[in-house]
């Protein structure tokens, strides 16, 4: 299937990692027939081949993969054992993440207030305006494309879970990522057009098999979260961390591409996000989590989890990012093709 332009294209399937994602390949690829699935219990939560096996899967409800037919999508074979992965995964994130009683919403909010300061001399964005080089902010937006390019579809799957103020603020929200009516300012849009600025390829999946299994693990919980009515209020979460946490780093790394002599439609995608994440962080806090919790209060505990695992898993990829990077080395996986 082609299309005028590459990012309407579906992306081809990716090289499998392991047992676990090879039968998740083959049977889509239908070619041959595909090997007894692997029991998921047989595989590290956060590894390479479980992550890969269930971005595949999730790729389904995105745009799908070349020569995959559209009716894979709802597979009863497939759906059946992508909830086994998915209970693996959720269940390590449960073990590693767990939610105390005293627990709240707004003391899990107001923690994330204070990781910017830590963040700013320790963490990705951090490094990448202090010392980062335009090679290494390469390789982060490769990386990031494969959350950025789809980054406000699966919140948009909550919006039918909510009600009154809480849909409200999210639909406004949403409104902004999806360009306010404007295609050229679409968020997902604005990435790509940063990722053409630094000389990347802009087609959607590109870098999926660049990506580690803590980039993937950051996907693939957005669609987790998104595809399962019963994890609303995780997601709503997990958009609460992304907003408040969002403008300061957009700062820091806006000043790491005016450092590097990006651009400007680089820079323009995080000076963007400066201003609106500010405003959106208050109407999330305000509206929807506080709409949802309204109407709600037994999704207190998931809107935690939500929150503490986006941390969790964000964390989890910084650490090999910020390894390689110091180390001199790429943070991409070694037989990916590097950006240029």
């Amino acid at each position: 299937m082609t299309g005028r332009h590459p990012r309407l294209n579906p992306p081809p399937l990716p090289e499998p990692r392991g047992p676990l994602s090879a039968w998740a390949v083959t049977s889509l690829r239908g070619s041959r027939p595909a090997p007894p699935p692997p029991r998921p219990e047989d595989c590290p939560p956060y590894g390479d081949d479980l992550h890969l096996a269930l971005y595949v899967l999730y790729e389904l409800h995105y745009q799908g993969f070349e020569d995959v037919p559209d009716t894979q999508e709802w597979n009863p074979a497939l759906l059946a054992h992508r909830a086994l992965i998915e209970d693996r995964f959720l269940r390590a994130l449960r073990a590693d993440v767990p939610v105390h009683p005293d627990d709240t919403a707004e003391r899990a909010l107001d923690e994330l207030q204070l990781e910017p300061a830590r963040d700013d001399s320790t963490g990705v964005s951090g490094f990448l305006r202090d010392e980062g080089t335009l090679d290494q902010l390469r390789e982060y937006a490769a990386l990031r494309s494969l959350y950025h390019l789809k980054e406000a579809d699966p919140h948009a799957w909550v919006i039918p879970r909510l009600h009154g103020r809480a849909k409200a603020a999210m639909v406004a929200v949403e409104y902004d990522e999806f360009g306010a009516g404007r295609p050229e300012d679409i968020h997902a849009d604005l990435f790509a057009a940063l990722m053409a600025d630094l000389g990347l390829d802009t087609a959607y999946g590109h870098y999926v098999d660049a990506a580690p299994a803590e980039a993937l693990a950051v996907v693939n919980q957005m669609s987790l979260f998104g595809l399962h009515r019963s994890l609303r209020g995780a997601l709503v979460g997990h958009f609460a961390a992304v907003e408040v946490t969002s403008s300061p780093a957009s700062r820091r790394l806006a000043e790491a591409l005016r450092r590097t002599g990006a651009g400007h439609a680089a820079v323009r995608f995080y000076t963007e996000h400066v201003e609106a994440d500010a405003v959106h962080e208050q109407v999330v806090r305000r509206d929807v989590v506080g709409g949802l919790l309204e109407q709600h209060p037994e999704l207190g505990p998931d809107v935690v989890f939500g929150i503490r695992t986006t941390t969790h898993l964000e964390d989890r990829l910084a650490s090999p990012l910020l390894t390689a990077w110091r180390d001199g080395t790429t943070a991409l996986r070694s037989r990916a093709v590097q950006p240029s």
